[in-house]
């Protein structure tokens, strides 16, 4: 029986601190008009939705391709594996590069070959290619790579997520305090798995397109006096917040329900970080449907220091934690961990995996 095991992961988390504190002199607009309370109401109802204190920018030219194959690096040190034995190298993003300064998306080349050029990786059969998913990219490509093993097409994968997300935000907007720059990836390989079970259990994945389409998009800026050509990441926060709980649950539940294991064997939850109120409500509404409450730890995270990185913060959480970098958080061998993410799509997938 052969399983996609992670054999290493490595993650990069920025070293600029942007803390709440540092908006108490920003204005913040939306449609065009000053909100009327002050800053420093708004950044502390803020903190008590999402729990973000403060949270990385990367700093100087450093661009998502860097960041990303810094993260890389780790992994492949972690796993040993020889970058040129790579057969697929996924980049989950959104973005591509936005240099500093800018708000233009830059695609071509593609995030995976610059990051397999400044690996320095000179095998032609190890395919780069870029996944842009939403949020839940990173996991999707882990998810690909799983289905490219089985299909005999592949049996080393590096997946990689990474996003500069502070350089597409807008100011303007109290929501652009959400979000944050890192990177985070993990090696995969296809390996015989019948001694201990480990690997990918199962996968499950969704795409809701009719109004949900439009949930998080480009839009101009709130402020009146800005260029309407120029477009920023916005989201309708309450829209997102009830479809997330409206569907991810389930989808978590069907991912369970195709492992096999019982629920009270699932150690972790993986999910993204996308706002602290939110994931608390998934995890709960999720238990409750084995009418169960959710276990104490069950649920790492790092939003309230590392903010919203998008694609990064599922690979990033998960390296802290298996580094032991995340008390009281810890994994062990034969642990049964989900991981699971809701994004721009809207995108929802999850998948379990026994350490």
């Amino acid at each position: 029986m052969f399983r996609s095991l992670i054999s290493g992961t490595g993650s990069y988390i920025p070293t600029h601190i942007q803390s709440n504190l540092d908006f108490l002199q920003q204005a913040f607009y939306a449609n065009g008009q000053l909100l009327s309370s002050s800053p420093k109401e708004i950044i502390d109802k803020f903190r008590q939705i999402t729990g973000i204190e403060e949270r990385r920018y990367v700093s100087g030219g450093l661009t998502a391709a860097d960041i990303g194959s810094i993260a890389a690096r780790h992994a492949l040190e972690d796993s040993g594996v020889d970058p040129e034995d790579i057969d697929q190298l996924i980049v989950g993003h959104n973005f591509g590069i936005v240099l500093p300064g800018t708000i233009q998306s830059i695609a071509v080349p593609s995030l995976a070959s610059l990051i397999k050029h400044q690996l320095g990786i000179r095998n032609p059969a190890c395919i780069a290619y870029d996944l842009v998913f939403g949020c839940p990219g990173w996991l999707q490509g882990i998810i690909q790579a799983d289905a490219f093993f089985k299909a005999g097409i592949a049996q080393k994968a590096l997946v990689i997520g990474t996003e500069t997300l502070s350089r597409v935000v807008d100011p303007y907007d109290r929501d652009s305090m959400i979000f944050s720059d890192g990177a985070g990836a993990m090696l995969l390989e296809y390996r015989d798995a019948s001694v201990n079970g480990r690997g990918i259990l199962s996968a499950s994945m969704q795409t809701h397109a009719l109004e949900e389409v439009n949930y998080i998009g480009m839009e101009p800026s709130g402020h009146p006096n800005s260029d309407p050509q120029v477009r920023y990441m916005k989201m309708k926060g309450r829209k997102v917040y009830e479809f997330a709980l409206s569907h991810v649950p389930a989808a978590m539940k069907e991912c369970l329900d195709k492992s096999g294991v019982p629920v009270g064997e699932l150690k972790k939850i993986f999910l993204h970080q996308a706002n602290e109120k939110m994931d608390d409500a998934i995890v709960k509404r999720f238990y409750e449907l084995y009418d169960l409450q959710a276990p104490e730890n069950v649920m790492p995270m790092s939003i309230q220091w590392l903010g919203n990185s998008s694609v990064a913060t599922i690979p990033t959480l998960f390296d802290l934690v298996r580094k032991n970098q995340l008390p009281p958080h810890n994994i062990q061998p034969g642990d049964v961990v989900m991981f699971a993410s809701v994004g721009a799509g809207m995108n929802i997938n999850a998948v379990c995996y026994r350490c």
